[in-house]
């Protein structure tokens, strides 16, 4: 027996060794020192070229009726004005879901640079401002106004870019092209319609860039430095809807089988067994960039996954939120339909779940899945819209260096990492063509400005303005 014992001492002893050894062996990697060259531009000018799209009420909606096409008129006829360098430079090419296509020729061929943006907007929504939301109103730095950051000022800022380097006289090495759209707020066919015109031409790509993670603080667990998230994938998305149907009837006498209770167990169901956790090739390459700069407990976990999993995924669970969102296919309940009088059993209940899948997961099986956890054959299934996870992007390759350096040039503390974006953009569509396609909105942000974004008071600090430009004209000098 005592031998028994000493051989399991001696394993756990060996297993924490080489637990403590892989997380002391756990740590940042050395990058070298960039020490990027000063932009001098007129940051000013580019804070009133935003606030001048901003005040176009370029709000898209479900029902085109509903929607002002004069005001997406004026937005696309103040562009010679605010940026006439690179309107008399760059042919404009127009598509359906109100595309724009400008095109920068380069001083040779090859592969090309798309920057990407939406100058629609969400409507401004039914509580009061601080500020008029189209009056882009600028006060103690800070300027307010629909779109501020979700995407004009990325929209204002390429093409603020463009024009200053022409102005100046730059040529790029390869194409540009600035790829907007005025209609991904409702899933439009600007982005779409422009990525059938690179397939039909044959247009190669070695760069996309597109809104998504930005600069931030207190996004990973034990990491304290701001970090920089560049989206590699994105997650998919299904709405879907759950049928039940009856025959009714007065609810002073209701039948064993009720649709509401029906909905309510099937709801319970998925929510006590939700989809298993899966490290996608996204977050575990955020894992082993941001987990060596974490605390050590969660650099213990990170370094050692192969044994500590189950432990992540029992945080995760139980905390929900972001990485919750990372690791596994989440099912939020957002909508339920019953009867309409109180003293009436429905003779039809139905509920909606807005899924958004790992990039392991589809929507097919997703759907399959949620049949056999429900496990009630009378419960009908329909996705109302769907679309599968995007394709993962490369982060070995020359257009995701340009982005890292271009990056580390404008927020030198910055640790740089991708990630796994868990909502949706126009950039998915572009996964067709290229593996190359990135998700980095160039700006930093604080919490309450994120919050802001599809709410009331949406507002940006105006020398975020400055950076975004920044950011945009040391990507553009190395295309």
């Amino acid at each position: 027996m005592i031998w028994i014992l000493l051989g399991l001492l001696a394993l756990l002893i060996l297993f924490w060794a080489v637990i403590l050894i892989r997380t002391a062996l756990f740590r940042p990697r050395k990058r070298a020192a960039i020490e990027g060259a000063p932009c001098e531009f007129d940051r000013e000018a580019a804070v009133r070229t935003l606030r001048e799209l901003i005040r176009c009420r370029t709000v898209s909606r479900y029902t085109r009726k509903e929607e002002d096409d004069a005001e997406f008129e004026r937005l696309v006829s103040l562009i010679p004005t605010l940026f006439p360098h690179l309107s008399a430079a760059c042919p404009l090419t127009r598509f359906e879901g109100r595309g724009l296509l400008f095109y920068w020729k380069g001083k040779e061929s090859g592969p090309a640079t798309v920057l990407m943006a939406h100058y629609d907007v969400v409507p401004e929504g039914d509580t009061e401002w601080k500020h008029p939301p189209f009056a882009a109103t600028v006060e103690d730095g800070i300027l307010y106004g629909r779109g501020a950051v979700d995407t004009k000022l990325t929209f204002n800022a390429a093409l603020f870019a463009v024009d200053h380097l022409i102005a100046r006289g730059f040529v790029p090495a390869h194409d540009v092209y600035l790829a907007f759209s005025g209609s991904e707020e409702v899933n439009g066919r600007g982005a779409p319609s422009i990525v059938d015109h690179f397939r039909q031409n044959g247009i190669e790509v070695s760069l996309v860039l597109d809104e998504g993670g930005a600069v931030v603080e207190g996004a990973f667990p034990g990491v304290s430095a701001p970090t920089a998230m560049i989206g590699i994938a994105e997650k998919g998305m299904v709405d879907l809807e759950y049928r039940v149907r009856s025959s009714g009837g007065h609810a002073s006498a209701p039948k064993p089988r009720n649709p509401i209770a029906a909905l309510s167990r099937a709801c319970c169901a998925v929510l006590n067994h939700p989809p298993r956790m899966h490290i996608s090739k996204p977050v575990a390459e955020m894992f082993d960039t941001l987990g060596r700069h974490s605390s050590f407990f969660y650099r213990m976990i990170f370094a050692n996954l192969w044994c500590f999993s189950p432990i992540l995924n029992a945080i995760a669970k139980k905390q929900g939120g972001d990485m919750n969102a990372l690791l596994r296919t989440t099912v939020a309940f957002t909508r339920m339909r019953g009867s309409d009088a109180n003293n009436v059993l429905p003779q039809e209940a139905t509920m909606v779940s807005n899924i958004r899948l790992n990039p392991v997961d589809t929507v097919d099986g997703t759907i399959a899945y949620l049949r056999r956890v429900i496990d009630d054959p009378k419960l009908e299934l329909r996705p109302i819209q769907s679309t599968n996870p995007s394709r993962i992007s490369t982060t070995d390759c020359e257009g995701y260096a340009r982005v890292r350096a271009a990056v580390n040039e404008t927020w030198p503390s910055a640790i740089v990492s991708p990630y796994l974006m868990v909502q949706c953009s126009d950039s998915r569509h572009w996964g067709l063509i290229s593996d190359r396609v990135y998700r980095f909105s160039g700006m930093d942000v604080t919490a309450e400005e994120r919050r802001s974004i599809h709410g009331k008071d949406e507002h940006i600090r105006t020398e975020v303005i400055g950076r975004t430009v920044e950011f945009y004209l040391r990507l553009l000098e190395r295309s």
